[in-house]
């Protein structure tokens, strides 16, 4: 079980650095991903009331984003995509997507990438407060999350 949390935890570290730039407000998908914990904030803040809510987060276009063959599956090619050019040292979207993939099919389907965008919110909201502010989107950004 601890080994299947911190595994997961992995993945929700690529999806935290990439997770924000997926939800957008619809329609505006096309936009370049922005690269700062700032700029994806201000990028998520679909309402601009200063916090990011659970919806903004997560919403419908962070799937539809990933998906690129529109499949309704994920593949390590569409996640790394998202991340970016594989880092040495930082796990690769193949990593990540082995962690979320609980039905071990070697995609994630909307189900298994909204429970570690989940729990990636819950890491970074400290408040608590169902919302994510400036402050605790910078201190998660970059950051693995620990069980």
């Amino acid at each position: 079980m601890t080994a299947c949390l911190l595994r997961l935890s992995t993945l929700v570290l690529g999806i935290a650095i990439a997770g924000p730039g997926w939800c957008d407000v619809t329609g505006t998908t096309t936009r370049k991903l922005p690269d700062s914990a700032e700029a994806r904030f201000e990028y998520l803040d679909a309402n601009r009331d200063g916090v990011l809510s659970k919806y903004e987060y997560d919403s419908e276009v962070a799937f539809e984003t990933a998906d690129a063959d529109h499949n309704s599956l994920i593949s390590a090619q569409e996640l790394q995509a998202i991340l970016g050019p594989p880092v040495q040292g930082v796990p690769t979207a193949a990593d990540r997507l082995i962690v979320a993939d609980l039905d071990r099919d070697g995609e994630l389907d909307d189900d298994e990438l909204r429970r570690a965008l989940e729990m990636r919110f819950g890491w970074l909201d400290r408040n608590s407060d169902g919302n994510l502010d400036m402050e605790e989107m910078r201190s998660g950004f970059g950051v693995r999350v620990r069980p």
